[in-house]
């Protein structure tokens, strides 16, 4: 495939996987929303981008109950909201409508799991497949819509991760409402015998805590929003570890590491938004910020500066990935630190983590494409070569303010449909 991501590339004529289109982690989603975005700071044309919304669709759009917001009606309405193009707004009602069906019934059976007094898997609750990132595509489209008609729903949504931030009784056992009986990548897995307690962005407890504290900045609340919250950031402050200047959590707590109430990893794992402190303290630095509390959020990102400055935590970042690696670690340092008082050690840091980054890229321009995805791929590093100018990057919930639109473009000769 050629080099998707240069600003006048159009598409391959034709998908090279099944579900390559409507896939917003490796696919011609994530492509249209860089695409999309290039046309908005106009470094790209909307002749273009509109190509690439028109490959994401051509194949078909999945609709079924598994469809999350980085695969099927979700992802593609999320590219299409963030482009904001009046055209776009028919195939978005239609869009909606199959949405609000397939979080309805995963909203049914999440609580029916719960009525049961059974374990959730990962799938049910997170962001990349489940019901957290429904509610975030159902936030970005009410803060683009004040009239959308998924207000109701959405109040649904933070009403049912409230309740998975409650305790949950297993044989006996008091565990986290949000605890998965599986391994890591949602399979049984004997190395995780018992399961695990998972606080990645990605999969894990810190995308519901992104999200309630999101809502509730935003002004949407719903009964026991800021007590989730609190309850969530004091769980995760039970497992902080490392010196008080430099902290970190785990990625997941074992079934033994809770028994034991001690983790057992050494040191840090590698600092990336999936997983790591970038996006963990993401979360925090939001709930801090829904629950007022100043203090905390200087903390948070006292964290993160120390992550950003510690050489061994940076060696073990292995790409330059949105999702895994630096482009990651640099997008998240941005959001939070950028604004920070000039000549401040905040500042200072992030700044010496932008030399490291374009020292990265420059090396990087000199290498052929590899991988195309947003998350894993080149159009993810390419979203961050855009600086924090174009804000694309709810999906991650990073944006500056959470669900935010960077603004619908002026011209009025952007009509053409999606057909």
């Amino acid at each position: 495939m050629t080099n998707c991501t240069d600003p006048h590339t159009p598409p391959p004529e034709h998908d090279p996987a099944p579900g390559w289109g409507h896939s917003l982690a490796n696919g011609a989603a994530g492509l249209a929303l860089l695409h999309v975005a290039y046309a908005h700071i106009g470094i790209g044309d909307w002749g273009n981008a509109h190509q690439w919304v028109r490959a994401m669709t051509r194949g078909g759009v999945a609709a079924d109950p598994d469809a999350g917001l980085y695969q099927g009606a979700p992802a593609v309405a999320y590219v299409l909201r963030t482009a904001g193009l009046p055209a776009y707004h028919a195939v978005l009602r239609e869009l909606d409508e199959h949405i609000t069906a397939i979080t309805r019934t995963r909203l049914d059976r999440a609580h029916e799991r719960i009525d049961r007094g059974e374990l959730p898997t990962l799938c049910e609750f997170d962001l990349i497949n489940g019901l957290t990132g429904l509610g975030v595509y159902l936030l970005h489209a009410a803060q683009a819509d004040p009239h959308h008609s998924g207000g109701a729903l959405l109040h649904d949504v933070l009403a049912y991760l409230v309740r998975l931030t409650g305790e949950i009784t297993v044989d006996g056992a008091r565990l986290p409402g949000w605890w998965t009986a599986a391994g890591p990548s949602g399979l049984s897995d004997p190395r995780w015998p018992g399961g695990h307690a998972n606080l990645g962005m990605a999969h894990g407890i810190a995308g519901p805590l992104a999200l309630l504290s999101a809502a509730m900045i935003d002004g949407i609340t719903v009964p026991g929003l800021a007590e989730a919250i609190e309850l969530t950031d004091r769980w995760l402050g039970c497992w902080r570890h490392g010196p008080e200047t430099s902290p970190w959590w785990p990625g997941m707590i074992s079934a033994r590491e809770w028994a034991k109430g001690v983790v057992e990893a050494r040191g840090p794992q590698r600092p990336s938004w999936c997983y790591g402190t970038p996006g963990l303290v993401r979360a925090l630095h939001l709930a801090a910020r829904a629950l007022d509390a100043p203090a905390r959020a200087a903390e948070v990102r006292a964290a993160l500066v120390a992550c950003v400055t510690d050489a061994a935590q940076l060696a073990q970042l292995g790409d330059d990935t949105l999702c895994h690696g630096w482009a990651g670690l640099v997008h998240a340092a941005r959001r939070m630190l950028t604004g920070t008082e000039p000549g401040s050690e905040d500042a200072e840091a992030l700044a010496q983590l932008e030399l490291r980054w374009r020292d990265r890229r420059a090396h990087a321009a000199r290498k052929p494409p590899d991988l195309s995805g947003m998350l894993e791929g080149n159009a993810g590093v390419a979203l961050t070569d855009l600086l924090t100018g174009a804000s694309w990057d709810a999906c991650l919930l990073t944006a500056p303010r959470p669900g935010a639109l960077i603004s619908a473009p002026d011209s009025e000769h952007h009509t053409e449909g999606t057909g």
